[in-house]
């Protein structure tokens, strides 16, 4: 039964991956600003896969403050950081999380979204991504501005953060990280797989 869960989730990930298109974001396409291309990665990473996550509570858009550690135990935790609300492939990014939300409930995590962007903008560019709004929680970094980046090693000299992946398992510790070309968009598949690894 766990082996035709398993074939199913990587079939449905590999159809995400190839499904999931730009035209899939509903943000208008004359609100989201164009920077330009950027260096890939631009920042140090201070954390190492195998080691203890930094904790942090953040704010969401919710209202809540949600605390990474409140997670231990419970869940397996997908940090998403991306760069900057109302850019072009943040934009797209988490649209195709949300179509993906059974992939990630069936491997028994949480998805949390951050940006070092304000929560009332925050706000705006994910209801325009979505009537409801997108499934999983969207934290602030915003002030202390990029705290939590910094504390992970992904804030670039600009402010934003790194578009960045990191997968921590219910004892706390880091079992993925892909600091990712800002210029595209990780691949929910190496996602997916790379959660199903971890017990």
């Amino acid at each position: 039964m766990y082996k035709h869960i398993r074939i199913y989730s990587a079939v449905t990930a590999l159809l995400l991956c190839v499904c999931i298109t730009p035209a899939m974001a509903k943000v208008p396409a004359e609100l989201v600003y164009q920077p330009g291309k950027l260096n890939p990665v631009d920042s140090v990473l201070k954390v190492a896969v195998g080691k203890m996550a930094p904790d942090f509570a953040l704010p969401s858009v919710s209202g809540k403050k949600i605390q990474l550690s409140s997670f231990r135990g419970k869940k397996n935790v997908v940090i998403s950081f991306v760069p900057a609300a109302f850019t072009p492939i943040c934009s797209d990014q988490w649209p195709g999380y949300n179509i993906a939300q059974e992939l990630f409930e069936q491997n028994d995590a949480i998805l949390l979204g951050i940006t070092a962007d304000n929560t009332p903008t925050q706000y705006a560019w994910t209801k325009q991504m979505s009537e409801g709004g997108v499934w999983f929680p969207v934290l602030s970094d915003f002030w202390p501005h990029g705290k939590v980046a910094q504390l992970y090693g992904i804030l670039r000299p600009e402010g934003v953060t790194e578009r960045a992946i990191f997968i921590i398992d219910k004892k706390g510790i880091i079992r993925y990280i892909d600091v990712h070309d800002i210029n595209t968009r990780p691949d929910l598949g190496s996602i997916i797989r790379a959660l199903q690894s971890v017990k």
